[in-house]
């Protein structure tokens, strides 16, 4: 199961991260988790909530540069090699990440991977197959 992220492209100055967050916020959206990336001049801002649709429609309409991508969430055991375990299965098919994240905010007590690859239908087929629990929306607001 493919999630959708949001990414902002907002500039490396103050309160650029906090008018999105309080854009969200006033619209009653909760961000399930996020990373922040930055280069001198900007930064990308990557989101995922619950209605991803309606945060990306109100980041728009306040002026911010959206774009939407697909990613993948792997549920990780929380011991040393978990992640590599999960990396070998994707690097042995010759996929490559192109970003991740993670968070360990997980009703099953693991952390959670979120995953960026560059074909990310394969890689749902060989994690599966590799018997790696793939996440849904439901799996993971519940």
């Amino acid at each position: 199961m493919k999630l959708h992220q949001i990414a902002v492209f907002l500039q490396n100055q103050p309160s650029q991260l906090s008018g999105i967050c309080r854009t969200l916020a006033n619209a009653g959206l909760n961000i399930a988790t996020l990373s922040l990336a930055d280069t001198q001049q900007f930064g990308i801002l990557r989101l995922v909530l619950r209605d991803w649709e309606k945060a990306a429609k109100v980041l728009e309409q306040a002026g911010y540069l959206v774009q939407i991508r697909e990613v993948v969430a792997t549920e990780v055991e929380d011991r040393p090699g978990g992640m590599a375990d999960i990396l070998d299965v994707v690097s042995k098919a010759g996929i490559n990440v192109e970003y991740m994240y993670a968070f360990a905010s997980h009703p099953k007590n693991k952390a959670v991977l979120i995953f960026r690859f560059d074909d990310p239908d394969r890689a749902i087929e060989v994690l599966k197959a590799a018997h790696i629990c793939v996440l849904s929306n439901i799996d993971i607001f519940g």
